[in-house]
């Protein structure tokens, strides 16, 4: 069994979608942003940073994993799924994976903060993130006008990157220039297992998103000192 501590957020819906796609037994734990769960001494021993999500895997001796792309890879090993075996395959995947670490996690989340959340509306900000962002997309568009999915067959490396880009919007950015990345998406929004990922955790109050929205202006004011 395994506990998952997450809030409804890309990085959360990572964890949660894969965990429903490779059909493991989890639990979840939501984590109250509002309330500084993350950050009390109990949830920092299972993630040094105090972030989410997290699991612990308690067949494994309560071992903990933080990260979400860490997470991903961790249940592909342990699940055998998802995840090729043959070195350039593994290889392929990892780097679609990084991908969406590296680059399309952080430019729309610094795009959503300015873009969405910032009280001062820095243009030179904006289309800083919005542009990379669709520099992104352009990429992931000429990548799957070749390919069905991202690495091959269905991988963890499109659970993460759909993860991101199905939240465009909170962006500012467009997908309809990006044909293939739209037929990319709508496949993988059909999966049962995604449209179940998506509504974990189910209790996520709007308080937890005002505290998420507070998180990311701060860190967006980081970039301009």
């Amino acid at each position: 069994m395994i506990t998952l501590y997450t809030s409804a957020t890309p990085n959360g819906h990572k964890a949660s979608v894969t965990l429903e796609e490779m059909g493991l037994a989890y639990t979840v734990q939501p984590i109250k942003l509002s309330e500084g769960t993350q950050k009390e001494p109990w949830f920092l021993a299972i993630n040094p940073n105090g972030r989410i999500p997290a699991i612990v895997d308690h067949d494994e001796g309560d071992f903990a994993v933080f990260e979400s792309g860490a997470i991903m890879i961790y249940l592909a090993e342990k699940s055998g799924m998802f995840m090729p075996a043959d070195a350039k395959g593994r290889s392929r995947v990892l780097q679609w994976l990084m991908f969406q670490m590296g680059g399309i996690g952080p430019m729309m989340g610094q795009a959503n903060v300015f873009f969405r959340y910032f009280p001062e509306k820095i243009q030179p900000a904006i289309d800083r993130y919005q542009n990379e962002t669709k520099r992104l997309f352009g990429v992931l568009d000429g990548h799957l006008a070749h390919s069905e999915f991202l690495a091959g067959d269905y991988s963890i490396a499109d659970i993460a990157n759909f993860c991101w880009v199905r939240i465009h919007d909170w962006s500012g950015v467009d997908i309809a220039p990006f044909p293939n990345l739209k037929r990319w998406m709508d496949q993988i929004a059909k999966r049962p297992a995604v449209q179940r990922g998506l509504k974990v955790p189910e209790d996520t109050s709007l308080s937890d998103k005002d505290q998420k929205k507070e998180e990311l202006i701060q860190s967006a004011r980081k970039l301009l000192v």
